[in-house]
């Protein structure tokens, strides 16, 4: 992709942040933390991990960046950045690098691109990969998602990349980032909230599907159980997408909640928008409709936390399903 199309629109997305790992041991630091192969990770590629406790479940998703050969910027919601950059700082020992929240010293922006803009390559599946990143000036940008939208990170004391100087340089208002969030929300990207960090095992987010996961590379934190889930049988229980009616007064259901589906599934919700056509599109983790909602079968990996008391007391929703636009493994 040589350059970005010129009616990319561009919102600050202020709620992402910058962790930046630095030191000529950072790649293998991180290496043997997160679920993604890190020591190969070239400044032509973006890639997804996941970082799980030693149970196997998701503590936070990130997107890594090698900026130098000794420096890897993982893109995450700033809210999680203190907590996550204490919890690695456990591990750092002998290792010759610093954990670093840069978060200010970085300008986050997601560019939306008309679809007449979108180009073959990213038009393509997430399932794919993200794809090659493409530096112009100081800033990098890579897809983000089917959609066509990529994210650009650069530093702040960098100008606008020459594609789109006439773009808003501004944090997205509140309409704008809705419609980025329902967009991810359609793109079926999880997102880990403070409710539900440590709640689902990473074949549970779909972390396998979105390239998030390398099953050849050597031992991290978690690496047990997801091989466990991954060689041992199916995951029986995995993000979908949904849609269902939604009172205009009612409080929007928490991430982490436990509801309970027209169909008679579980789900426990992982993140949630409220569209403008008033209805409520979710993500949630729930079996496959083939399923019936039975005792788990899949072992401890397979266990569903849930806020409520007991399923039987969990709200019921008319939710339909909607599709992901990557497929799910049979």
């Amino acid at each position: 992709m040589n350059s970005l199309p010129r009616n990319a629109i561009a919102l600050t997305l202020t709620d992402l942040g910058v962790l930046a790992v630095r030191g000529p041991d950072a790649r293998r630091f991180l290496n043997g933390q997160l679920s993604q192969e890190v020591l190969t990770l070239d400044a032509a590629s973006v890639r997804v991990a996941g970082l799980h406790n030693v149970q196997g479940r998701v503590l936070a998703v990130l997107r890594l960046v090698a900026w130098a050969d000794d420096v890897v910027l993982c893109v995450l919601p700033r809210s999680a950045i203190a907590e996550i950059r204490t919890l690695l700082a456990r591990y750092l020992l002998r290792a010759k690098a610093t954990l670093t929240d840069e978060s200010d010293a970085w300008r986050i922006e997601g560019l939306w691109v008309d679809r007449a803009g979108v180009t073959p390559e990213a038009a393509q599946g997430v399932a794919e990969g993200l794809g090659a990143a493409h530096r112009e000036g100081e800033a990098l940008s890579w897809r983000h998602a089917a959609d066509g939208r990529r994210l650009r990170l650069s530093p702040l004391a960098a100008p606008p990349a020459a594609s789109d100087r006439t773009a808003a340089d501004a944090p997205a208002d509140d309409a704008a980032r809705a419609v980025w969030h329902l967009a991810d929300l359609t793109s079926g990207l999880p997102q880990i909230h403070p409710d539900t960090r440590g709640a689902f095992v990473a074949q549970m987010l779909n972390l396998d599907v979105l390239g998030g996961i390398s099953f050849t590379k050597g031992c991290y934190t978690g690496q047990e159980v997801i091989a466990r889930a991954h060689y041992r049988g199916r995951v029986k229980r995995r993000l979908q997408r949904f849609e269902a009616p939604w009172p205009a007064a009612a409080a929007m259901p928490a991430p982490g909640e436990t509801l309970r589906l027209a169909d008679g599934r579980t789900a426990q919700l992982v993140d949630a928008g409220l569209r403008p056509d008033g209805k409520l599109e979710f993500l949630a983790v729930a079996p496959y409709a083939a399923m019936t909602d039975g005792p788990e079968t899949g072992g401890a990996e397979e266990a569903v936390s849930s806020r409520a008391d007991g399923t039987g007391s969990a709200p019921r929703l008319d939710a339909e399903p909607l599709p992901l636009p990557y497929a799910l493994p049979d």
